[in-house]
């Protein structure tokens, strides 16, 4: 089901107010390359990285679960370039096989536990070409970011086109070293709150690097930042390259 945040039609357009493209959007674009590849950017959100991987001529499919972000992606300039399709990981089920699948803005971190983990690496995995590669990222735990998700460093003024001031505000309400549970507070106006609940797992890279090999995947790349730097305790991210190869042992 899908996050509250995500499928409020209210909510789901300050998201790329939230979310604006950077060196993450960077990233993938880089990896698609410009040679026509088929594409599956896997909970597409708004379609922002779809929309722009089709403009560099890749045949893209995005899907996503929450109906409210399609609909914003649907509408997006450049949308009718690609297929979208309301659809979680696990439940995927396409006839084609994709040259790479993405998924981007911390997707990964959704899947709470080891079953949903193994069941959307799974699947994802059986749509992949044989040469195809699996492309995501997950925040570090060792750096512990949500301890900065309080109201205080997260507040924020918009003025959003087509649904006005909105001031938003994160707070955890559960942590431990793995599962943390947290609230986005929106204000629209001066007397209409929403408060959307929320759960991300933060995965280490051995836990991940466990995972993907029972998925099947035989061949994997780790890169710590943007910049494709080596994995550290002080990386900001957990960024995943991982295809079906033929060894059989995992890359550090």
């Amino acid at each position: 089901m899908a996050d509250v945040s995500y499928s409020d039609p209210r909510l789901a357009a300050v998201y790329d107010a939230l979310n604006p493209a950077g060196e993450d959007t960077a990233f993938y674009l880089e990896m698609a390359g410009h040679t026509p590849r088929t594409i599956l950017d896997m909970g597409c959100g708004t379609g922002q990285v779809a929309v722009e991987l089709a403009r560099l001529g890749h045949r893209v499919t995005g899907a996503d679960p929450a109906a409210a972000m399609l609909a914003i992606a649907r509408d997006r300039p450049g949308g009718e370039a690609v297929d979208w399709i309301e659809s979680d990981a696990a439940r995927l089920a396409q006839e084609a096989r994709f040259d790479l699948i993405f998924m981007t803005g911390h997707v990964f971190q959704v899947f709470l536990t080891d079953d949903e983990i193994s069941a959307a690496l799974r699947n994802l995995r059986r749509h992949l070409a044989p040469e195809g590669r699996l492309v995501f990222e997950t925040r570090n735990p060792s750096l512990r970011p949500w301890q900065g998700w309080t109201r205080e460093q997260t507040r924020r003024h918009m003025n959003i086109a087509g649904v006005g001031p909105v001031e938003v505000h994160y707070d955890v309400t559960f942590a431990d070293d793995q599962l943390v549970r947290y609230e986005t507070h929106f204000r629209f106006g001066e007397e209409d709150p929403v408060v959307a609940p929320s759960a991300l797992r933060f995965t280490t890279q051995d836990q991940l690097a466990s995972a993907l090999a029972q998925a099947g995947f035989r061949d994997v790349r780790w890169y710590g930042n943007w910049d494709r730097s080596p994995v550290s305790p002080t990386s900001p991210e957990i960024i995943v390259d991982a295809a079906l190869g033929s060894r059989d042992h995992l890359r550090y």
